[in-house]
């Protein structure tokens, strides 16, 4: 590589043209690089009981926060990992099945979000190793969470009320934050709706919906948060639970241009030194 009469010599120019107009590679963390640690037979869903604060699944990082409280008594919050197939079993006891049966694309691995609820402080985080754009994820609902909406249970209200027209819904909303942590914005996704005139239009989700998250611009960190129609007096009675899988991140356009302006900047000492 040279620089000739102060311009670029035509193997860098092709080379800086190619730096700054190549698609960068997305990354889709799908979370199998992590499955393949649960065990075949026994536990198949990850939360965090080792105390490691965490998961990392293709780079990018998941919080979770375990406590054992003594004489059997655990909880957790944050993010785990699942493999669990179980869409038919309401309660407590089936708190890490999607209500698909599956991941995504009736992939194996999903991750399992748990932030309990607005004002609980209790959210969950996805923390990226740089700022990236978001291309979107799927989003649905967990077994647990379906039922509770659909039927009712001991804790929280049937979707819709006896009649059928109560205004019910779950709602998640996804917050950006950029590399100084400061907002970039939000997007919301309904996980259930019961608001509509017309009851035939009343939903609880029961597949994967893709989310589009490029509104949020480049983020180095994302924020969950659930809220709903049925409150009690320690946040929602509808069990705060949600599924993620095929989160899709695009690195920055920056990337490159930041190659390419090393490859000046060699150009430039190189030409100094013959001068």
């Amino acid at each position: 590589m040279s620089l000739r009469n102060g311009r670029l010599a035509p193997p860098l120019l092709t080379l800086l043209v190619f730096a700054s107009s190549a698609p960068a590679a997305a990354t889709e963390i799908d979370f199998e690089d992590v499955g393949l640690s649960l065990p075949s037979d026994g536990q198949l869903y990850y939360n965090g009981a080792d105390g490691a604060g965490g998961f990392v699944s293709r780079g990018a990082r998941f919080s979770n926060e375990f406590t054992d409280w003594g004489g059997g008594f655990t909880s957790w919050k944050g993010w785990s990992y699942s493999q669990q197939t179980d869409n038919t079993t309401p309660g407590f006891g089936n708190q890490y099945s999607a209500f698909t049966g599956s991941g995504a694309g009736g992939s194996p691995t999903y991750a399992v979000g748990f932030p309990e609820s607005e004002g609980l402080g209790g959210i969950s985080t996805i923390t990226l190793s740089a700022a990236h754009t978001l291309a979107g994820a799927y989003f649905t609902n967990t077994t647990w969470a379906a039922l509770s909406m659909l039927n009712g249970d001991g804790f929280a209200k049937q979707f819709g009320g006896a009649s059928g027209d109560d205004p019910d819904w779950l709602l998640l909303s996804i917050s950006g934050y950029d590399a100084a942590s400061a907002f970039t914005g939000s997007v919301d996704v309904y996980l259930a709706d019961y608001r509509f005139a017309d009851n035939a239009l009343d939903y609880v989700l029961d597949s994967w919906l893709w989310v589009d998250l490029t509104e949020l611009g480049a983020v180095r960190s994302l924020d969950f948060v659930l809220s709903g129609s049925d409150m009690g007096t320690f946040g929602l009675n509808t069990p705060a639970y949600f599924a993620m899988d095929d989160l899709v991140v695009t690195p920055e356009p920056a990337t490159a241009w930041l190659c390419a302006s090393g490859l000046v900047a060699l150009g430039l000492r190189a030409r100094r030194r013959r001068a």
